[in-house]
């Protein structure tokens, strides 16, 4: 057994993880004790990563080699490295010669390696000479970057996680870091059990499991942060609340600001962002940190902690700005406890900045439109110059693609076809464009299906290099295994183009990638070493540091120039900041409405979110049924109250539609939801949520409703808003179908399934699990829920059937084809003697789905049944107890909220007593901890039910 200490692919936190390998398979994942971000704590996504890297998901799921599809719309062929790569550069070198540069594009991802990202903006900005070349942290982190460098001079997050451990105040700001950034929660979680005095302000519209903790919470309207955050500095000036020696030393424009925020009263404030004002004001005096200082005490540090709730807007710039403008307001910054934290996205959302991997920047926070910044860059890499003309970012990149301006796209660990908004432009773009290469770990992405050429890459537990997390900490990513089948490192791949086009665009001339060495792991060393150099003397200057540094000394902070002794935890202590005249800046604006506020005609305002065990797009988290526990199937939640006025039920199907697109989906009851507000996850794109439009093509997810409109100074969409109409679905005939499938082969019949989904006017497809036996992992199934008109084709259920092993001759059968109706079951005899129900399918009457699932996914006995299996009745046949186990809430130990109330029926005292009594019966929360900020609002609740009485005496 091998360990390898490496860093976790998933948020930005930058968890340390140590992998378990034997020879060259993983076998199990653990957090690193040693490691400053997480000190050895991992979510429920961290602690499963093994699980996704086992051979039969890597034989189901990963690309492998690299395949050419002849022409659009055939199934793409396996080829070698060196014709695939030899038809990229040849299709792109005839694309800049027929059409200039700015006719290709490349479209990078957050979750590359830096190296991954330096190699491949080499590459567009150096060799080819065009800026389009931008990221999906785009759609994640620009506005605080915009934020940031608007404010503060440079995109320097000044706060790292130790500030949680100083706070007095902690406001929370348009992130569920709860479900989105578990492991900073934790960290929250044992700061409030330190200093159970520190006050903690959540503003978002959703109550979510964040705001649970609460203190104070802001539901705010959709949109309306910046003028919530104007209202408060109008309250600090009114109340004289605000560090005016901290504000003539240290800043300039505050007096623009004051002229905008002189309007800004709570009462004007409270119309626009539906809060009470004494809470406003509140919320301001905490923030400001007076409450010592009438008695001659230090103001109380506060701590802002955000994320897309402010990033993903119009006005996201401004959110971020005007939230910053508080903390410089007050002097909260630089100390211990102090100033704003921007919570990153995803894992190296940090190092793509810091390499200049967007399409307005150049390496080590240099700006593409300042020209000395450009000739240094021209000096650094050996070339004339380097272009100016600013380069197509996100949105507009896949525009001009559907426009027709650009020509040919480098996709890159980045699946857009399902995670940018506006599917209807982005698959137009893919269509239209005339070469499309994917280079993906993953062959199950939606993008996948629109590639010409497909390049098979590394993935967690196989790549080497570096990362950058919220804190900016450098962290080293290890290979534990070898790479599966052909796949490459990313920057190996990027490098072999780059070097097939050098011969093309500058013959004879001196190689602009010099990375040479007798490994991988020399290779991605020095092009990191490159990397570290152009970061002298500036603000990320990372001079002082190597790769021997950070295998003896473990994860480092930049900046870290050369002489250092290590790196800076907290930045501008001394009031200094990287600005022409070292004064931070107030960038005065106001309040803006919202791009697409609701209308008569779309009433509804749609925001989007994490669900707690998903990332992204799912195709990684998306191979373990484990982690659909929780939230087992798409969902649009909304009030109670909007659903009885729509006449809508739990789980009734509804139109969801807004000015781009439409989708079907069940409805689900939420009341932490205001009236008037919709909720989906953003992570249900096509490839689990689908069916067929009334103009007959596939639906697109959930991001076939979100707006392109975007960010004027970030470029960032509003993603966290659209209007949206909800219209109930009336499509009579239903199906479920549903199996446990062998471990090898399960993840692949879904794929299939999943690729009927346009077939029917709704469907959707996803995998589940059941608890784990006592000896080896739990087994793994596969759902898929239709709906339609009327009856689709015969042979469409014989597929279904055929994928689910229902066409077997032990398989139950009843069909009625004048009624529509079709139910099939598979039963199983166990080694115990049960007989259990393996896989059904109910066509046309879906009124028997609900215990038939419980019986299926529970495992019970079946023997009783028989044939009474197929009766189309609501309730059991047979007197026998059919009690579904309940939503999984403990992930970790396949604890459900079932199993949760009823032993919280026998806990007594106060809530903390409670929860400790709770998981010393049935260790829910006592592993990863994703699932404590749930257990904890279960305990409120069972605590609320007994009786205000015994509350109190309590």
């Amino acid at each position: 057994m091998k360990e390898t200490p490496s860093t976790c692919p998933y948020c930005g936190v930058g968890c340390g993880v140590i992998i378990q390998s034997d020879g060259d398979t993983i076998t199990g994942v653990r957090g690193d004790p040693h490691h400053p971000a997480n000190f050895g704590r991992l979510c429920t996504k961290g602690s499963t990563l093994h699980l996704t890297a086992s051979r039969p998901i890597t034989l189901q799921t990963r690309l492998l080699q690299p395949q050419l599809r002849p022409q659009r719309g055939q199934a793409a062929h396996p080829i070698d490295w060196d014709a695939a790569l030899d038809t990229a550069a040849q299709r792109f070198a005839a694309t800049i010669d027929r059409h200039g540069p700015d006719a290709v594009g490349f479209y990078l991802s957050g979750q590359l390696l830096t190296e991954d990202y330096y190699v491949f903006n080499k590459l567009a900005k150096g060799l080819i000479g065009t800026n389009n070349i931008d990221t999906n942290s785009r759609l994640c982190m620009s506005s605080a970057v915009a934020g940031y460098k608007a404010t503060l001079g440079a995109d320097a997050p000044p706060a790292c996680y130790d500030d949680l451990g100083h706070a007095q105040c902690l406001f929370i700001a348009g992130s569920n870091t709860a479900w989105a950034h578990p492991i900073v929660f934790r960290r929250i979680e044992d700061a409030r059990a330190a200093n159970p005095a520190m006050k903690i302000i959540v503003a978002d519209p959703r109550r979510t499991d964040t705001a649970a903790m609460a203190d104070l919470f802001l539901p705010l309207l959709p949109g309306s942060d910046v003028m919530l955050f104007n209202a408060m500095l109008h309250v600090m000036l009114r109340e004289g609340w605000v560090d005016q020696g901290y504000i003539a030393r240290h800043t300039s424009g505050f007096a623009d600001l004051q002229a905008v925020v002189q309007d800004c009263t709570p009462e004007r404030a409270a119309a626009v962002c539906g809060l009470p004002p004494q809470d406003i004001a509140t919320a301001a005096r905490w923030f400001a940190g007076v409450e010592s200082m009438a008695e001659g005490g230090p103001r109380r540090p506060t701590l802002s902690l955000y994320c897309q709730g402010l990033n993903q807007s119009t006005s996201g710039t401004a959110k971020n700005a005007a939230l910053i403008h508080l903390h410089l307001a007050c002097g909260q910054i630089g100390q211990p406890g102090a100033g704003p934290f921007s919570l990153t996205g995803q894992p190296n959302a940090m190092g793509g900045r810091e390499v200049g991997g967007l399409a307005n920047l150049l390496p080590a926070h240099r700006d593409m439109a300042n020209p000395d910044h450009r000739a240094e860059v021209a000096r650094l890499w050996g070339l004339e110059s380097v272009p100016a003309r600013p380069g197509k970012t996100a949105v507009e990149m896949f525009q001009a693609a559907a426009d027709g301006e650009i020509k040919a796209l480098w996709i890159a660990c980045t699946n857009p076809a399902q995670s940018l908004p506006d599917q209807t432009t982005v698959r137009r773009a893919l269509q239209r464009a005339e070469f499309v290469v994917v280079q993906e770990a993953f062959a199950t992405t939606a993008t996948a299906q629109y590639a010409d050429l497909l390049l098979p890459a590394t993935t967690w537990g196989e790549k080497t290099g570096t990362v950058t997390n919220s804190e900016r900490r450098i962290s080293r990513v290890r290979a534990a295994v070898a790479a599966p089948g052909g796949a490459r490192h990313d920057w190996q791949i990027a490098l072999a183009l780059a070097q097939r086009l050098e011969r093309h665009l500058r013959p004879g001339q001196p190689t602009l990638f010099p990375y040479a060495g007798d490994t991988a792991q020399a290779c991605a060393e020095a092009i990191w070493n490159e990397h570290r150099e152009t970061t002298r003397g500036r603000d990320l200057d990372i001079t002082g540091l190597t790769w021997a540094a950070l295998e003896a000394d473990g994860p480092q902070q930049w900046p870290y120039p050369s002489g250092a002794r290590a790196g800076r935890a907290r930045l501008y202590a001394d009031g200094v900041f990287p600005t022409p005249d070292g004064r931070a800046r107030f960038v005065p604006a106001a309040w803006q409405p919202l791009a697409e506020p609701p209308s008569a005609r779309y009433p509804f305002s749609l925001t989007t979110g994490r669900l707690r065990d998903q990332w992204h797009g799912m195709s990684r988290t998306g191979t373990l049924g484990r982690l659909f526990g929780h939230a087992s199937e798409p969902a649009l939640q909304m009030h109670p109250q909007d659903l009885q006025r729509l006449q809508l039920a739990a789980g009734d199907l509804a139109h969801v539609t807004s000015a781009r697109g439409s989708i079907i989906a069940p409805v689900q009851a939420d009341d932490t939801l205001a009236p008037g507000q919709v909720f989906m996850a953003m992570h249900w794109g096509g490839e689990y949520l689908g069916g067929r439009s009334s103009m007959g093509r596939p639906l697109a997810g959930v991001n076939a409703l979100t707006t392109p409109a975007f960010c004027p100074g970030s470029k960032q969409p509003e993603l966290k808003h659209a209007a949206v109409k909800v219209l109930k679905a009336e499509l009579p005939w239903t199906l479920l179908a549903m199996a446990w499938l062998p471990e090898d082969e399960a993840l692949a019949a879904r794929e299939a399934l999943a690729a009927l989904m346009p077939e029917l006017p709704f469907a959707h497809c996803v995998p589940f699990s059941g608890a784990a036996p006592a000896a080896g992992p739990p087994r793994t199934g596969v759902l898929l829920r239709g709906a339609a008109h009327e009856a689709p084709p015969p042979a469409l259920l014989a597929r279904i059937e055929h994928l689910l092993h229902l066409d077997g001759p032990g398989t139950l059968r009843y069909a009625d084809r004048r009624r529509a109706q079709h139910r099939a079951a598979r039963l199983q005899r166990q080694a115990d003697g049960r007989t259990t129900l393996d896989a059904l399918l109910l066509a046309g009457n879906g009124s028997a789905g609900g215990w038939l699932r419980t019986l299926l996914q529970e495992e019970l006995p079946v023997q009783t049944y028989g044939r009474l299996l197929l009766l189309p009745t609501q309730q059991p046949p047979v007197a026998v107890a059919v009690a579904a186990r309940g939503k999984r809430v403990c992930v970790c130990l396949n604890v459900t909220d079932t199993d949760i109330t009823e032993r919280l029926g026998q806990c007594q005292g106060s809530p903390a007593e409670r929860l400790a009594q709770l998981q010393g019966a049935l260790r829910c929360g006592t592993q990863c901890g994703s699932c404590v900020p749930e257990l904890k609002r279960m305990v409120q609740a069972a605590v609320a039910g007994i009786g205000t009485t015994a509350v109190q005496a309590a």
